[in-house]
């Protein structure tokens, strides 16, 4: 079954074109099924792109999912068309009274700044808050992951001296879970951030399982025991040049980045690199939609109470 999502949405075209089964808003409204509803938090500057990394991951499923897409605030984005987002995103207000089957919290660049200099801190926290009341199960992305850390286990902000960019193994430490049903024992991601997830932290200090993890970026992949959230430090939604773009980008701003590691070929940055990932993000938002969301939620969103024993 497809991602179902505003027919005029940029998406649509991108993703037919790459032949991923999209249905439109219109075509689904003829469709008597009880569809998934996934509220999308976007805090990614791109939003078109991020949109577009997402969305694929989603698409591959066998469950018919409703899009909301959600914006933290309503100042003005430097990457992407007002119009975009007056015609696409909602606001919080917009639905705080709603329930919903599953979230996604993207990561957000913002590595190195406190989180009470984050301008929009307040509300993601109760974004995080509410979501343990009207979410059946959320999924937070690299910076997400740090924040819902404090928010959730007031764990503070730890970060690297050097930024973590690159493409890593990644070892499945309880390989019976649900989350990881169908990893490899070890797996690559792409990781691009300044967060720390150090795994003793994790485990003193929260009561979170760690799925998958690595030597070199920690803590990737954890998870609460009722599975109502789930949480992943990398970015396994990552287009192949993703990273060479950020690379060239901070190049030519004079920010002498490190090469991405296990990325290019040869490390050389005028080759074009390859995804290595890609089997793995598919199956990471399989499980997640299957078995964190699907098998779990109500099938009346309206009348049911969201508590999960």
């Amino acid at each position: 079954m497809p991602i179902c999502i505003p027919d005029s949405l940029p998406a649509v075209d991108v993703l037919r074109n790459e032949n991923v089964f999209v249905m439109t808003a219109s075509r689904a409204n003829t469709q008597e099924i009880r569809p998934l509803k996934l509220l999308f938090l976007n805090l990614m500057p791109k939003k078109i792109e991020t949109e577009n990394q997402f969305l694929r991951l989603l698409s591959n499923s066998s469950l018919q999912v409703n899009i909301q897409l959600l914006r933290i605030d309503q100042r003005q984005s430097k990457n992407t068309p007002p119009e975009h987002l007056n015609s696409f995103y909602c606001d919080f207000a917009d639905i705080r009274d709603q329930n919903f089957d599953g979230l996604i919290i993207t990561g957000a660049p913002l590595g190195k700044v406190p989180f009470e200099d984050v301008i929009y801190w307040p509300q993601l926290q109760e974004i995080i808050r509410w979501a343990k009341e009207h979410v059946t199960s959320t999924l937070f992305v690299c910076w997400a992951v740090q924040a819902a850390l404090k928010a959730l286990y007031d764990l503070p902000k730890m970060t690297r001296e050097q930024k973590l960019s690159g493409v890593y193994e990644h070892n499945t430490t309880q390989p019976n879970a649900i989350l990881t049903r169908g990893f490899d024992d070890i797996f690559v991601a792409p990781h691009s951030r300044y967060a720390s997830f150090p795994i003793d932290k994790i485990t003193n200090y929260t009561d979170l399982k760690i799925l998958a993890e690595s030597d070199v970026t920690g803590a990737y992949l954890m998870a609460t025991s009722d599975k109502r959230m789930a949480f992943v430090t990398g970015h396994p939604e990552y287009d192949a040049t993703t990273l060479a773009n950020e690379y060239h980008r901070d190049l030519k701003a004079g920010l002498n980045p490190t090469i991405p590691q296990n990325y290019f070929p040869n490390n050389d940055p005028t080759l074009a690199p390859k995804a290595t990932w890609r089997s793995h993000a598919h199956l990471l938002f399989s499980n997640w939609l299957n078995y964190y969301v699907y098998q779990l939620t109500p099938y009346d969103l309206l009348t049911r109470n969201l508590t999960i024993d």
